[in-house]
């Protein structure tokens, strides 16, 4: 296996703010509020057979306010009797889907649902993308806005792979990876995390939890260059865990163990970025949407949603309840519909969570749906 090529950051760049690194790192939470949502209860609707609960649900994209895709960590095999406090999902019965990797089963891997939270398909002859997996598997599920044909890209931590999947589900176009071959060279990835999309056509892979890089790939994915590379240093990682691409070049890089936001902008070249800041001071990040003027993020320690704008600072926070029914253990994915209703995926209590923007709402704290370019 090769080693990582040089990151294509701007090294001038990089030097120039990293001298601000440290003061970005240490900005204050910003105002804290109520969350502007109200959960609809029990809204992710159960569909596995008897003895069986959803798995972690890992990867959450809304197509449209009435189909939305599911990619879980197999499903939950339960006690038998099932205990009458059951309640839908694992997580009612004390059950941690994360962790409770003796009762996974790799079955029902991908679907999707309506606005009801009813199952629509499920994609079961994708299965064996996942099985025999020792790890968690699948990790996140997107689309590209810019893509006429609405494909899927499946990220598979754990096979190290990545599947690109038509809108229907009736073909499998295309394999990123090579399955239980990690690598850091121009075809292997190390536990790949996330994809987002470039309005040109590129991809970018967030590879991932081993070689701590972001791959650009053309529209074909084809491998053009990478940047990143482990570290604390300005534009280096501890974990790339999530992508967004917002306006101006933007991209917004989530490092995951390293608590903190890094910041790159696309520049005329296309196979180099050039690093802008990092927004630190986090615990553990977990997803994030980009909108027209700021991001939201999710994170651990403590669970939360927070939005900041294009310079790092902290415009709003609201906490995540861990309590039940309504409440998480870890918004690991989230999106958004293009009537303004929130999805979250839960890896730990298993199961998605919809949340509709309260009548009073400041529309400023409702999340939208990711920037696309116009």
């Amino acid at each position: 296996m090769c080693k990582s090529k040089i990151p294509t950051v701007s090294i001038l760049t990089g030097l120039l703010v990293g001298l601000l690194f440290g003061p970005a790192s240490s900005q204050d939470l910003g105002p804290i509020g109520p969350s502007p949502y109200d959960v609809v209860e029990g809204w992710h609707k159960p569909f596995a057979k008897q003895g069986f609960a959803f798995g972690g649900n890992s990867g959450v994209f809304a197509e449209s306010p009435d189909r939305i895709f599911i990619a879980q960590r197999g499903e939950t095999r339960l006690p038998i009797p099932i205990p009458p406090e059951f309640a839908g999902y694992a997580g009612s019965l004390g059950i941690n889907t994360l962790t409770a990797t003796d009762l996974r089963t790799w079955q029902n891997c991908l679907y999707t649902i309506d606005g009801d939270g009813n199952v629509i398909d499920i994609w079961d002859q994708w299965d064996y993308l996942c099985a025999g997996s020792d790890g968690p598997g699948p990790h996140r599920i997107r689309i590209s806005p810019y893509d006429p044909e609405r494909r899927l890209w499946v990220v598979n931590e754990t096979f190290h792979q990545i599947y690109v999947l038509s809108n229907d589900g009736s073909e499998l176009l295309m394999t990123l990876g090579e399955k239980l071959t990690p690598g850091d060279d121009e075809t292997h990835f190390g536990r790949p995390q996330d994809v987002a999309f470039l309005p040109d056509g590129r991809i970018l892979v967030a590879d991932g939890l081993d070689n701590h890089r972001v791959i650009i790939l053309d529209k074909d994915g084809k491998y053009l260059s990478e940047f990143g590379g482990r570290g604390d240093g300005p534009g280096q990682f501890n974990g790339v865990h999530a992508l967004a691409v917002g306006p101006d070049g933007l991209i917004f890089a989530l490092d995951r163990s390293g608590g903190r936001v890094n910041v790159f902008r696309t520049t005329d070249d296309p196979k180099e970025v050039e690093f802008v800041d990092a927004w630190g001071g986090f615990g553990l990040t977990l997803d994030v949407i980009a909108n027209d003027d700021s991001i939201w993020i999710t994170t651990l320690g403590p669970l939360r949603f927070v939005k900041l704008d294009f310079e790092g600072n902290r415009l709003y926070t609201w906490m995540v309840p861990r309590e039940l029914p309504n409440g998480y253990l870890e918004v690991h994915t989230f999106t958004v519909d293009s009537d303004g209703n929130l999805y979250g995926g839960d890896n730990q209590y298993g199961r998605t969570q919809k949340f509709v923007p309260k009548p009073d709402a400041d529309p400023a704290l409702i999340i939208g749906p990711p920037w696309v370019a116009r």
